[in-house]
């Protein structure tokens, strides 16, 4: 500091003015997002889950409804099989509506579903064996509205 007295003394620049952008400007869409964000350090850098999911979860009830058809193909959760095998068993131990089945490993290599098919069939007398269902129509019961007795 040997400069004389009323001599202006350089100042250090200032430091460059970075624009700061006032709460009603929107920023760009495609502006650069910080990696380190809340949203991925919580899930593990996995993407949030949505909140609406297309897939609707399995309901045991609502399948027990389809029993009584004569084709059915479901997809079932591995903690409701034993329970929808329970309720097939249950239907068909009346007599009146007998099924083929066929449970085979969904397409997850952990097991997590399996695909039930199952067939609607008739005993057939001659063959000695279950066959296919054929819908044959309605026939009029003698003890129904339309009988004689």
């Amino acid at each position: 500091m040997d400069a004389p007295v009323g001599t202006p003394v350089p100042a250090a620049a200032p430091p460059p003015r970075v624009p700061v952008p006032s709460p009603s400007a929107s920023t760009p869409s495609s502006a650069p997002r910080p990696s380190g964000s809340a949203s991925t350090a919580q899930t593990g850098g996995t993407p949030p889950k949505p909140l609406i999911s297309l897939e609707k979860p399995f309901d045991i009830d609502e399948f027990s409804q389809l029993l009584g058809q004569t084709q059915i193909v479901v997809t079932v959760p591995r903690d409701s099989l034993p329970e929808v095998l329970r309720r097939v068993c249950d239907f068909m131990g009346f007599g009146i509506y007998v099924y083929s089945l066929r449970v085979r490993p969904g397409p997850e290599e952990l097991l997590k579903t399996f695909i039930v098919e199952m067939q609607r069939v008739d005993y057939s007398v001659p063959d000695r064996d279950w066959t296919a269902f054929q819908d044959r129509g309605k026939a009029d019961s003698p003890f129904g509205p339309t009988g004689t007795r």
